[in-house]
């Protein structure tokens, strides 16, 4: 497994590592990202997916579950598992479905969805520091490697 550790400052070195890895995203992919609430997980989500091309607000989608973004290039699907009661409830939603060759899926919160969710590429895990953040990225596929191999 590869990994790979970045020190984050303020909010705007969030986004930024966002924007950097958007440009080394090819379909289908798999994030997970994990780490306490407001560590910046959606932040981290909104600069990569604002940097593939979309234009306006990136919000969590605690309440919806998911957001979909229709883009040039993919589909990008941000979940934010956090209020999942059950796992069974993606089942409900045609979870599956959401996971096809021309998507990006963005899984905030995956272990509530433990069992129904296919194997991230790449897991983000984000830590509060004294100041800043620590975001540490490991690949778990060969995909997921080669991507964070490429981030300078």
């Amino acid at each position: 497994m590869s990994q790979r550790v970045f020190s984050l400052t303020n909010e705007d070195e969030t986004v930024a590592l966002g924007r950097q890895l958007s440009a080394l995203i090819t379909p289908p992919l798999t994030l997970y990202l994990t780490g306490d609430l407001g560590a910046g997980k959606t932040t981290f989500s909104r600069g990569l997916i604002q940097s593939l091309g979309h234009q306006g607000a990136v919000k969590s989608p605690t309440y919806t579950l998911v957001e979909p973004y229709e883009l040039p290039s993919m589909r990008v699907f941000h979940f934010d598992l956090y209020r999942l009661m059950d796992p069974e409830e993606l089942e409900f939603m045609g979870i599956r479905d959401y996971f096809s060759d021309d998507c990006l899926c963005i899984v905030e919160w995956p272990d509530r969805g433990h069992g129904l969710l296919p194997e991230a590429d790449v897991h983000l895990h984000i830590d509060y520091m004294e100041e800043g953040r620590t975001l540490r990225m490991d690949a778990i596929t060969s995909k997921g490697k080669i991507l964070i191999e490429q981030l300078k």
